[in-house]
């Protein structure tokens, strides 16, 4: 007998992306996607040597490995730019991005079928509080856009639930007494907060509009922090702010995208190529130009961004400093990215994102100290220097880490859950 396919809860994350389920006993569960993994990175390789797309870990090995294509990441963040129905090579032909979103939401819709047993038509998708900052139109256009995608993906039924939100319906279920808990989701590209009522009690109403005390996001997240440790750490060794003869820096705009994720394919092209060249007279040392040549030549702008990600990470979870390996470009190469170094890089970017849970606070017009608890998802909440301007701004406050890649995915499993008679109601 065909099992009966569930509603899922999809995060699509600008670095990873998780999907849930709930069964017949009402527990959410983590999909595995890729092996046993619970979590695909958000990017997809477009092979030009079989005409194959990969996805996830898989897109990224081939293309570190030098096979012959096109990696694209970071897809949520084009969500409400310009960027979002322009067309791009790929693979020998011409697609949207907004198409190539829709091609990972299918594949995750695809290997969820494989694991349940049936091809799901149903989701609950998590969206950050802002798409786009202060600007409400292109935020509505954003999430009409991912709407359309999921429906190009074959979902019939899509709505949407505010990922902040979703993470405190997974914390709850931990919750033993009435809470008034902080909800910090720090993504890839955003990040959200929410204060909201929390308890044993509350977690039977179907409507918990009321429990919303204040929501409140900023557009900054883990590939913002990714791309200013890159600028600050690695692209000096390429010449960035390099002075030359002439007593003028090197110009900057390549070196932006080149730390950017999701422009660092720009730097391939031969257009860009043969620009990048022509700035040799600008170098005083024009070793650093024949590193920033090899790493166009050699398209290993992508590698760099992860060795910078990876560093980010193993400095994170140790508390101490990890080097960005750069032997691919020049034997012994290499940067230091360590907690120093990000609390004072970070600086700027953290205090912004800090402020803004702030404002959420002030927002349901309560101070600092009458929080039960913070709680953390999102994997750059895990960042040390962010938790630490967060006990400096909320002290006494107890900062709890929820699964930090998993929670929203999971949240939004239960929201489909309680809201299934509705969904199906609401057949588009």
């Amino acid at each position: 007998m065909r099992a009966e396919a569930p509603t899922l809860g999809i995060d699509f994350g600008t670095s990873n992306s998780a999907v849930s389920f709930t069964g017949a006993d009402g527990v959410a569960r983590l999909v595995p996607l890729e092996g046993t993994a619970t979590t695909l990175p958000t990017a997809v390789f477009f092979n030009a040597e079989d005409q194959r797309a990969y996805f996830g870990r898989e897109a990224i090995a081939l293309y570190l490995a030098g096979v012959e294509g096109r990696l694209m990441r970071s897809l949520k963040s084009l969500l409400g730019s310009s960027l979002l129905a322009e067309e791009t090579a790929v693979g020998g032909t011409m697609l949207s991005f907004q198409a190539i979103i829709a091609r990972f939401l299918a594949e995750l819709r695809a290997r969820t079928g494989k694991h349940v047993g049936a091809e799901a038509r149903r989701a609950v998708i998590g969206r950050p509080v802002h798409f786009v900052d202060d600007d409400p139109e292109r935020d509505r256009r954003a999430q009409a856009a991912l709407a359309q995608a999921a429906a190009s993906a074959g979902f019939d039924e899509v709505a949407f639930e505010l990922e902040p939100i979703a993470a405190a319906l997974d914390y709850e279920r931990r919750v033993t007494r009435e809470s008034l808990v902080l909800v910090v989701d720090i993504g890839g590209g955003t990040s959200d907060f929410t204060l909201v009522r929390l308890g044993p009690d509350r977690m039977r109403n179907a409507d918990r509009a009321s429990d919303v005390l204040a929501t409140a996001g900023v557009h900054i997240g883990g590939t913002d922090y990714d791309q200013k440790l890159n600028l600050r750490q690695v692209m000096p060794l390429l010449g960035f702010r390099h002075v030359g003869p002439t007593g003028r820096e090197v110009p900057s705009p390549p070196f932006l995208d080149l730390s950017s994720w999701h422009l660092i394919h720009w730097m391939t092209t031969p257009k860009m190529v043969r620009q990048v060249r022509q700035l040799r007279s600008d170098y005083a040392d024009t070793r650093l130009h024949d590193r920033l040549m090899t790493v166009l030549d050699q398209h290993l702008g992508h590698l760099l961004a992860s060795e910078v990600e990876q560093a980010k990470i193993r400095s994170s979870m140790s508390g101490q400093p990890a080097a960005v390996d750069l032997s691919a470009v020049e034997r012994g190469l290499h940067a230091v990215i360590g907690p120093d170094e990000m609390a004072r890089d970070l600086d700027s970017l953290l205090g912004q994102v800090v402020d803004c849970a702030g404002s959420c606070v002030r927002a349901a017009g309560l101070q600092p100290q009458a929080l039960d608890a913070i709680y953390l998802t999102g994997g750059s909440s895990a960042l040390r220097p962010f938790q630490a301007l967060l006990r400096q701004r909320f002290p006494g406050t107890a900062i709890v880490e929820g699964d930090l890649f998993g929670g929203v995915a999971m949240g939004l499993a239960l929201k489909a859950a309680a809201a299934a008679p509705a969904c199906t109601a609401a057949r588009s």
